[in-house]
Order: structure tokens, then C-alpha cells, then sequence
């Protein structure tokens, strides 16, 4: 039995301190929408993002997924923006710079305290060395934790690796984030491509994280909306051979069989899973789009 599958193959980030660019969102293909309120915003913006940002969610007229990416929560700032969120009828509060479980428990009883709804999700960044080597322990941290969001600009300025188009540098801590969250049975996604002028590499390294097996990746500008929903969602070979192995599947079963082979390739319940999983991913993806 395949749970319900929220599409996060997009997850844009949105400035909060660009009131065009807020209302520009609300037409947008992206899964996920990310207000911004940490790296996009200058210090001398903050409390006036902080303030867009609840009025643009009140006013609603948002289609996709919506988080907001507080100022660290250890700071007064991130404090301020950690209350707004709770109030603000978001779908998650993300978490930047996470080191440990504590970060994410205390976010946790900090926006109870604030009175969030108990359905408020917590995502949260891995995007130091120490959150990469303790993220096992994030991963199991709280049951509002729903997914992690890879940070890998921040990553590779601390590790002083390179961006390269292959990622080798990286690799090591997206797999690392990669097994905890699969693990504790969160989503996670991949970090940004910087370069906005290299469709290529852009493609390149949706590609990858889909290989890799990502749900969706974290982009800043809504022209890579398109590549990113390309790479993470199923293609219509992909859902017409799913659907070809879990009628075959069924058809054998019905017959008690235990063996199915389609068109020369074994099958077994686990690639039915996946193939279940790949159907029931297409159809929330079209009833997002129908939204």
C-alpha cells in the first residue's frame, strides 16, 4: 500500500523582502514555494520581509507547498520569525544550519509554544559538516520532522570543495543525508544550482539527484522550474512501463504464479513497489496541476 505522495520536485525559493516576486509565485509550476527570510534578505530587511511574508500567506492564493525559512531560531531575529510562521497558515517552517537533535526539538516546543497547529510540518537544512556527520540523529529527531533540505553552497564553503559539474565534492554528504532520510522515512531534497546561465548543468545535476534518488530540488529562479519538474517526475515511458508491470504483476498472481517476466526482465514485489509508487506519484502530480 503506496501512503499519500506530496510532489516536491520544485521547491523555489521566494525573497520575502521582494513583494513582486511574492505575488509572481502564486502563478507558478513549482511543488513547493520557500519564503525566504534568511540568505535572500539583507539585515536591514529582515522585519520587513518578516512582515510581507505573513501578509502575502494571509491574503492565500498560493497553489503549491509553502515553507518559510526562518533567520537562525538561536538569534533574536529567528526567534521574531519562528512566532510569525506559527501563525502564519505555512505548510512547514525550515530550519537553517541544523547540528543536532535539539535544534529541531526546540523548534519543535517553540512553535507549540507560539500556538501552531499540530499539523505544522518542521523541514530542516543540512548544510554544515557537523549537521552532515550528526544527520542520522536529526533524521530521528521529532515526528514533525518531514523532510530535509540540502544546502550544499553553504556545504562546500565549509568543506572549501569546488563546484563541479559531476559534484564528486558533494557527493559524499547527499549520500550520507540521502540514507538518514530514507531511513527515518522523510523527503529530502537536493541543494541549488548556482549558475542560472548553464541550462546544461542545471539539467545535468537534476538529472543526478533524481538518479541519486531525491524527491525534488531547491532552485532560485523560476525559470528552472520546468527542468526540475522534467527530471524528478515520472516521464510517460515511465508510467506506461509501471503500469505495464503491475498488470502483469496482478495477472500472474491471480494465475499463482510467482515468477513474472516482462518483456525479458524479471519482476518481483519489489519493483511492483515501485512501480506503485511511480503511478501514484503521476496522479498527485496531476491533480497538483488541476489545483
Amino acid at each position: 500500500m503506496i501512503s499519500a505522495i506530496r510532489p516536491r520536485r520544485s521547491a523555489l525559493y521566494v525573497p520575502g523582502s521582494n513583494a513582486r516576486a511574492l505575488e509572481k509565485a502564486r502563478g507558478l509550476d513549482a511543488d513547493v514555494l520557500i519564503f525566504d527570510l534568511e540568505d535572500a534578505v539583507a539585515p536591514e530587511q529582515k522585519t520587513s520581509a518578516r512582515d510581507q511574508v505573513a501578509a502575502a500567506l494571509k491574503a492565500g492564493g498560493y497553489r503549491a507547498e509553502t515553507a518559510i525559512r526562518i533567520n537562525h531560531p538561536s538569534t533574536k531575529i529567528g526567534a521574531a520569525d519562528l512566532k510569525m510562521a506559527a501563525q502564519s497558515g505555512c505548510n512547514a517552517v525550515l530550519v537553517p544550519k541544523a547540528e543536532g537533535a535539539k535544534d529541531i526539538r526546540d523548534c519543535a516546543l517553540r512553535l507549540a509554544a507560539a500556538g501552531a497547529p499540530e499539523n505544522l510540518a518542521i523541514w530542516c537544512m543540512i548544510e554544515t559538516p557537523l549537521g552532515v556527520l550528526r544527520v542520522e540523529e536529526i533524521a530521528f529527531s521529532s515526528p514533525h520532522l518531514v523532510c530535509l533540505v540540502m544546502g550544499t553552497s553553504d556545504l562546500a564553503k565549509d568543506l572549501r570543495a569546488r563546484h563541479t559539474l559531476e559534484r564528486l565534492p558533494v557527493l559524499t554528504s547527499l549520500g550520507l543525508s540521502l540514507l538518514a532520510a530514507r531511513a527515518a522515512g522523510l523527503a529530502i531534497l537536493d541543494g541549488v544550482h548556482l549558475d542560472l546561465n548553464d541550462d546544461a548543468g542545471l539539467r545535468a545535476s537534476c538529472q543526478q539527484g533524481a538518479e541519486l534518488g531525491f524527491d525534488g530540488k531547491t532552485l532560485i529562479h523560476p525559470k528552472t522550474i520546468a527542468a526540475a519538474n522534467t527530471a524528478f517526475g515520472p516521464s510517460s515511458e515511465d508510467l506506461a512501463w509501471s503500469k505495464k508491470v503491475i498488470a502483469a504483476y496482478r495477472e500472474a498472481t491471480a494465475k499463482g504464479q510467482g515468477v513474472v517476466v516482462v518483456d525479458g526482465k524479471l519482476i518481483e514485489n519489489l519493483h511492483v513497489e515501485s512501480a506503485r509508487r511511480t503511478v501514484a506519484l503521476a496522479e498527485a502530480i496531476a491533480a497538483l496541476a488541476r489545483a
